[in-house]
């Protein structure tokens, strides 16, 4: 029961922490420039660490660990190398340029870019641009808000519906308050968050088990476990080959680091081209160590 209200009262001074957050960024902005983008004058490492953690939210902390937990190293392993790789090229390739040329047209939004970039005097790109990002990133969106009610109801039994409301409401105040600054400095200390969590799930789980030979003996025991051309089947206990299409498949998650606007806006944001090269090194690094 003690463990429970410690644990209750470092989440509710967390999710206070995020308000006071955009309390104090609220007084900066001063006009729609700063509101949407920091006035483009992010460091590369708040840059690289807010798109980072923009992206491996939830499913990081949730989705794919319990995938390698029930089908083995395969899945994972091809979709950290597609991400790996994505992530890399994306810097590589897409940030400068983006960066450059916002600043240049004096867009600063993705839609606006767009219309800017082509002459679209009549606004049809802008509209085509935002309407597929809003139908996207509906259920992408939800999908972040319904791990925080099944973290709620899983921790606290708190009916579900209302964690999710709760934790919209939260959000959607930090960030109408302090607008794209208080959004990456949050980015940035659930980054360190999810880094110190991460840790401590894996000590504390290979305590619970027995010790890293108990972990690894039962892991061999399991048909495919640890190979990535093979899959475990919990069903039948055996080891299934993995296709070629499916490690494609895959690997074809790091395409889309190539269109996410929550990524494409940092890059527009940053505030010295120059300091690209930092931010694509952190953001590399940091993209591949929580998954060790």
């Amino acid at each position: 029961m003690t463990a429970q209200v410690c644990l209750i009262i470092t989440i509710a001074l967390y999710l206070v922490m995020m308000i006071v957050v955009g309390i104090i960024f609220s007084k900066g902005n001063e006009d729609t420039g700063d509101f949407y983008l920091g006035g483009r004058k992010l460091g590369p490492f708040v840059t690289a660490m807010s798109a980072e953690a923009s992206d491996m939210s939830s499913w990081l902390l949730m989705g794919i660990p319990g995938l390698a937990y029930i089908s083995g190293l395969a899945d994972p392993f091809w979709t950290i190398l597609g991400l790996a790789l994505g992530t890399y090229l994306n810097w590589l390739f897409v940030a400068k340029k983006v960066r450059k040329q916002t600043e240049i047209l004096g867009a600063i939004t993705v839609p606006e870019y767009f219309s800017k970039r082509f002459v679209d005097k009549k606004n049809i790109l802008t509209c085509i641009s935002a309407l597929i990002i809003v139908i996207f990133f509906i259920p992408y969106t939800a999908s972040g808000f319904a791990a925080c009610g099944k973290l709620f109801n899983t921790l606290f039994g708190v009916n579900y519906l209302l964690a999710m409301i709760v934790s919209a409401i939260i959000i959607a105040l930090y960030c109408t308050m302090g607008g794209f600054k208080a959004v990456c400095t949050t980015d940035l200390i659930q980054s360190i968050c999810m880094t110190i969590a991460l840790f401590i799930v894996i000590i504390f789980g290979i305590n619970q088990a027995g010790g890293i030979d108990a972990v690894f003996d039962n892991a061999k025991n399991l048909p495919g476990f640890f190979s990535i051309t093979s899959i475990h089947d919990t069903l039948t206990n055996t080891a299934k080959p993995y296709s070629a299409i499916t490690a494609i498949s895959m690997l074809a998650w790091g395409l889309g680091y190539f269109g996410m606007p929550h990524i494409l806006i940092r890059f527009m944001a940053i505030g010295d081209v120059n300091k690209i090269k930092t931010s694509r090194r952190v953001a590399s690094v940091w993209v591949v160590f929580p998954w060790q």
